[in-house]
């Protein structure tokens, strides 16, 4: 279809624009003497393919609507399918089977805590109330998950399930197959280049790159797609974009690695800044405290320690030997703790470990113990050695905890033991603990109908967005296994949303 810009004026908007553009929304006009023409139509246009993308593409397709979904990467997934695939939902089933009081109050109050009073109530409420019936979509989309709960850090439940294959590939696999099934446009290697909006600001479709080989920005070829009730961005955080990522917190340079994939650069982000799209908490950058310094990446060792190091072992300071944190604090604090270990301006890496009882469920074991990046040992004694812990301090550690485990009280740091053990069943496994930047809190502005606003308030129409590029909702600090809960829930709202949307002229 051709537009001719007397009728009506199509504007392209994006970081192309000026400091002055991005701050006002005001983009560059095209010639009012030209024309353009859209290389397909759709009534939706999702761009990204983690939890909030798939969803919101799913959603709309079984609405009714035709729905394109862009992925700049060569594979689908995003971000969201090498995390741990623990998804925190409060009132399932399982719980209830295994005598475990929660509801979504209790856990709109976990992380109203945890997000050190900057949660968007709305936004929060939202997720919390909306977190089972997305676990139900995910189990009519064929998602299975271990027969078990998890206790996160931060949750003063269990409440965390998992996948069967401990990544969040156990989701995306399955709702990418849905959204081929039921008709979904899905490509891959294409990547957003700007936006496409009328006269009257409303984003009418994108340009996008086609045969994208990241990272060559001038490989492809550019395409223009309508849509004609809306484009929902689903583009994740930014972690892997230093530059960018420096500008919110100076101490989060090149020395530290990220648990994201290479492709986790925010330019979807910086896309709907520079239309005018308000910034929201954008300097909350979470770090995960359960990573490793051993390896890249997300790795091995980040979910031994979720699953058996953190709730069932302890964390100590390889100078003292001594616990120095709550093993199940939220990650802010744990993160914290942590980087304080510092000496001489160089880190101090503790040391978290459990023994044979608690990695009974620690599905990376055995790949991390055939890397090095997790440790066996027949005695704490041969522990503390290796690690040049000094050894009766350390021993008493052990058996100070013990004594609390049975007593079901941990005085040094009031932990929740509901999960914890005696630690007194040999072999010991071990691994060393440094955080890694893992997750952007901050994002764009959108309402609780996952609408985008600008910096004066208002909606910008025709744009939504969903997931890790919004802002607000989780304040200084996101809970472990709810980001899943938020991408999925706020996913289906965007769909929801932009179904109702009335149809542009295009």
């Amino acid at each position: 279809m051709t537009i001719n810009f007397n009728r009506r004026r199509m504007l392209i908007g994006g970081a192309l624009g000026t400091a002055a553009a991005a701050a006002t929304g005001l983009v560059q006009a095209a010639d009012s003497k030209s024309t353009a023409k859209f290389d397909k139509i759709y009534d939706v246009i999702v761009v990204g393919s983690g939890f909030a993308g798939l969803a919101a593409a799913l959603e709309a397709r079984l609405g009714g609507a035709s729905v394109l979904l862009i992925e700049k990467m060569p594979a689908f997934g995003g971000n969201s399918a090498i995390n741990g695939g623990a998804f925190s939902v409060a009132g399932t089933p399982l719980q209830k089977k295994m005598g475990i009081k929660d509801s979504p109050e209790q856990m709109l109050a976990d992380m109203i805590k945890s997000g050190r009073g900057l949660s968007h109530l709305d936004l929060l409420k939202m997720v919390v109330y909306g977190s089972l019936p997305a676990y139900e979509f995910t189990l009519r989309h064929g998602v299975k998950y271990k027969d078990f709960v998890q206790h996160f850090g931060g949750h003063s439940v269990p409440r965390t399930l998992q996948t069967v294959e401990s990544t969040g590939g156990g989701i995306t696999r399955p709702l990418t197959e849905s959204c081929i099934k039921h008709g979904v446009d899905m490509r891959l290697r294409a990547k957003m280049e700007e936006f496409v909006r009328d006269e009257d600001g409303r984003v009418i479709g994108l340009v996008v790159r086609e045969r994208y080989l990241f990272p060559d920005e001038k490989s492809g070829v550019l395409q223009t797609y309508g849509a004609r009730k809306g484009v929902v961005m689903a583009t994740g955080g930014f972690s892997r974009n230093v530059w960018f990522r420096k500008q919110q917190d100076p101490q989060l340079d090149e020395r530290l690695d990220s648990t994201n994939q290479p492709g986790a650069t925010g330019e979807g982000l910086l896309k709907m800044l520079a239309i005018g799209g308000a910034p929201v908490q954008i300097d909350q950058i979470q770090l995960g405290p359960w990573c490793s310094p051993d390896e890249r990446g997300f790795g091995l060792v980040s979910q031994f320690n979720t699953i058996a190091g953190f709730p069932m072992g302890i964390m100590v300071d390889v100078r003292t030997g001594k616990r120095f944190c709550n093993e199940l604090a939220d990650r802010k604090e744990r993160t914290d703790a942590i980087l304080g270990l510092m000496e001489n301006g160089k880190p101090v890496y503790p040391v978290c470990f459990t023994d044979s009882k608690g990695v009974a469920k620690a599905q990376t074991l055995k790949n991390g113990l055939k890397y090095g990046v997790i440790k066996k040992f027949d005695t704490l004694e041969d522990l503390a050695k290796a690690y040049g812990i000094p050894a009766k301090p350390f021993v008493e550690q052990v058996a100070r905890f013990n004594e609390m485990v049975k007593a079901k009280d941990d005085k040094e740091f009031h932990r929740s033991l509901a999960l914890a053990i005696v630690l007194d069943k040999a072999p010991f496994y071990a691994c060393r603990v440094w955080p890694k930047v893992h997750y952007c809190m901050g994002g764009v502005g959108i309402t609780k109908n996952a609408e985008v606003y600008g910096i004066d308030g208002s909606v910008i129409p025709g744009l939504y967005a969903c997931g890790e590029v919004t802002g607000g909702t989780h304040g200084a600090s996101r809970l472990g296994g709810c980001a899943i809960a938020d991408g999925l829930v706020m996913g289906r709202v965007a769909a929801e949303s932009v179904l109702k949307a009335k149809p542009a002229a295009i």
